[in-house]
């Protein structure tokens, strides 16, 4: 998906003055040229559809998702290193990798700037249901496991649907409790991780990570600063007798060295889908 859109140069102009100056000062004494400017960056974003499910903040290897909870959808912090487990990972695929751009040219006949965004096709991790069980003796009948399910595979049921419970499961005919489709339900752990009496316990298969990019080094132009080696959040990356060696099975394909690096001697590049991998 690609979205794109302009911003007319004069409501640019407007925030910057209104930025910029005093209450006392008269905008019209300010003035400002006019360059040439592209900026690039990548965003990952959670959806307004986060089932509450935490599995995000559960393989996020630098801690970097605050987790959800019944009242809040789970959230990327400030220190997200851009690797895209996360969004491999969602069930429901409501975390997105964005790429987005913005560009100046003063040349053109009607200046202004360009704002493009473009989302990221990351594949998806197999995430499946093994087992999944309601311990009904704990259960108070909150309905908070039902809230999120993406799929209705957990529904509330009175007191008749349930038969052959053991003797020391008493339940009160004026109210409802969970039972489980196993044929719909997709594992995700939305209930599990709602339960405030943490009476559903979950079993899932989660597949490997599919790595889509791949950290590219220059060890020729590498100035041996540790940026690399100090900043790397796995401590997949050393300095050896003047050489880096990189750990190909810690690395999480981020962003970080890459950035730090002051020459370029490292860069992550984006496979082609047929390059992707399993690790």
């Amino acid at each position: 998906m690609k979205v794109s859109f302009k911003k007319q140069m004069k409501k640019l102009e407007r925030e910057v003055l209104l930025k910029s100056a005093d209450l006392d000062d008269d905008i019209e004494d300010f003035k400002f040229e006019v360059e040439s400017f592209n900026s690039k960056d990548n965003t990952i974003s959670i959806s307004p559809i986060c089932v509450r499910c935490n599995l995000c903040y559960e393989v996020c290897p630098v801690d970097a998702i605050d987790p959800s909870n019944i009242f809040k959808q789970a959230n990327i912090k400030d220190n997200c290193v851009k690797c895209e487990i996360c969004v491999q990972s969602c069930p429901i695929s409501c975390i997105n990798s964005i790429n987005a751009s913005s560009i100046i040219e003063p040349n053109q006949k009607e200046i202004g700037i360009d704002y493009f965004l473009n989302k990221k096709n990351i594949p998806h991790r197999t995430i499946r249901l093994r087992d999944i069980s309601i311990e009904l003796k704990g259960c108070t009948s909150c309905g908070h496991c039902t809230e999120y399910c993406p799929t209705g595979a957990i529904t509330l049921k009175p007191t008749s649907f349930f038969k052959d419970l053991d003797d020391d499961i008493v339940l009160d005919d004026e109210k409802l409790y969970p039972t489980i489709n196993k044929k719909i339900c997709i594992g995700c752990g939305s209930c599990a991780n709602l339960c405030p009496e943490d009476i559903i316990d979950l079993e899932r298969f989660t597949g490997p990570i599919i790595n889509t990019k791949e950290l590219i080094l220059n060890q020729d132009i590498c100035v041996n600063c540790y940026l690399c080696e100090d900043n790397c959040p796995v401590e997949a990356i050393k300095l050896k007798d003047g050489k880096v060696i990189i750990d190909r099975d810690k690395c999480i394909r981020c962003n970080t060295c890459s950035d730090r690096c002051p020459v370029g001697a490292l860069k992550i590049v984006d496979l082609d889908k047929e390059e992707f991998d399993e690790s």
